[in-house]
């Protein structure tokens, strides 16, 4: 039968070597893990083209269909007519109009426009940097929320 004391000397026996060498690689794998955790959550950050992409209505019943595709549609009166299209560039907060088109399109919106926009929850706003057509900037400066059509 082991005394007291052997019970003490019990104790004060330092774990294996074994267990020991697995604490390295846990702790690596464990790393590893966190490391691509992380990595993988910044490749998922919004793009600013995503902060666009959507169907918008403005104040004056213009519905406006951003695609992620770099086109865009544009209904001037609430119905499911396209009166306007064309396609679209982004860099950083900057949206460039490259062109547009539609059946009454005056030649001074057929050219580039270059909005700033922002996105502060649902409503989506624009500031012009540049635009030579008065009808679009009308529409795009009047301010943005979901079409709920």
């Amino acid at each position: 039968m082991l005394s007291k004391d052997d019970w003490f000397l019990l104790e004060k026996v330092s774990p294996p070597r074994q267990h020991r060498a697995m604490k390295k690689p846990i702790s690596f794998v464990f790393a590893v893990t966190v490391v691509a955790i992380l990595g993988g959550c910044a490749m998922f950050q919004e793009s600013p083209q995503s902060a666009l992409v959507g169907t918008w209505t403005n104040p004056l019943g213009t519905v406006w269909a951003i695609k992620a595709d770099g086109t865009f549609q544009v209904s001037l009166s609430k119905s499911h007519r396209v009166d306007v299209w064309g396609k679209y560039a982004v860099a950083a907060d900057t949206m460039t109009i490259l062109e547009a088109h539609g059946s009454h399109t005056p030649k001074s919106c057929k050219g580039k426009a270059t909005y700033k926009f922002t996105r502060d929850g649902e409503m989506l706003t624009f500031t012009k940097v540049s635009d030579k057509c008065k009808l679009r900037e009308k529409n795009v400066l009047a301010g943005w929320k979901p079409w709920k059509g």
